[in-house]
């Protein structure tokens, strides 16, 4: 069986400038307007809440209704400072839920969210409600364009790295499908035997403990379990290739054995160089996503 590549350093530092010149020329292209689009919308909702709990004071008199009101309910979860996500305010709320039928039926659970939120209430931008007065046209202006900003660059940020990975995916499996594969239904796979077959992949599946984006046969009946990773920073990259598809390439090998694996991940954006080399060195197979035909070419190669 031929064995998958290996990239030396200098290959590995020509690829990744590539891959970072194509990541800023996309930023760059990214229209103004999106993000002005997403803040506009979200102020409206900062501005709502504020008019409806007269500038907060009467949070805790409205908590039904911010929280019942999805838009507002939002808004609220960013009136925190650091912002908290829902999975979080259902954790320190000590519930598993905070539906709308749910929060009519218990006026404690409301009450506990709202005090919660006003515990942790961010006193940069809403300084009147610590200190107990009424706010100033000059603060409450500038609490709302903080909040909008806030919120839009991480809705925005959310939204880049979905669609980022969601495209990857897809010129990944254009890619599988050009060169001759056919795509079947995802899986469980619990055993080897059970992937897909002979030029055939699959899309997200379990493979044993841990889910792959997609799942391919090669041609000498090896499994090929690949990951799509998107990186906007050489520390995200950490978090995505070293700390996510290194330890699944180590799972999988340990798991199936050395030689019936081949993990593999394809990446764009931004990385650091040594820590390419030391994905590589613990058994992660790395292919660009700027240059797919490296991978479909070594994969023509496992023809028996």
């Amino acid at each position: 069986m031929i064995d998958p590549p290996r990239w030396t350093t200098e290959e590995f530092e020509r690829d990744r400038q590539i891959a970072i010149s194509i990541f800023r020329r996309e930023r760059l292209r990214e229209p103004l307007e999106a993000y002005l689009e997403v803040f506009d919308e979200y102020q409206g909702f900062f501005e709502d809440l504020l008019e409806q709990t007269v500038d907060l004071t009467q949070l805790r008199e409205n908590g039904l209704q911010v929280l019942t009101d999805k838009k507002l309910h939002e808004a609220f979860r960013y009136l925190a400072g650091p912002p908290i996500s829902t999975d979080d305010l259902k954790t320190v709320a000590e519930t598993t839920s905070l539906s709308k039928k749910g929060l009519q039926q218990d006026p404690e659970l409301v009450n506990r969210v709202v005090e919660l939120i006003l515990i942790a209430l961010d006193r940069r931008r809403f300084p009147w409600v610590a200190d107990d007065r009424e706010a100033t046209e000059a603060e409450r202006g500038a609490a709302v364009l903080a909040s909008a900003a806030l919120i839009a660059t991480q809705r925005l940020g959310t939204a880049r790295r979905h669609e980022g990975k969601s495209a990857q995916e897809q010129r990944v499996e254009d890619a599988m499908l050009g060169v001759g594969f056919k795509k079947v239904p995802t899986r469980a796979i619990p055993t080897l035997p059970l992937a897909p077959g002979l030029g055939e992949f699959c899309g997200e599946s379990e493979l044993g403990t841990r889910k792959a984006d997609f799942v391919i046969r090669l041609w000498d009946h090896r499994v090929m379990p690949l990951e799509c990773k998107v990186s906007n920073s050489a520390l995200n990259s950490v978090k995505r290739l070293n700390n996510d598809a290194a330890v699944k390439a180590e799972v999988w090998r340990k798991d199936f054995g050395e030689t019936q694996v081949v993990s593999t991940a394809v990446i764009s954006g931004v990385y650091k160089l040594q820590k390419l080399e030391e994905a590589q060195r613990r058994g992660l197979t790395i292919f660009w996503a700027h240059s797919l035909n490296a991978m479909l070419d070594w994969i023509e190669k496992t023809r028996p």
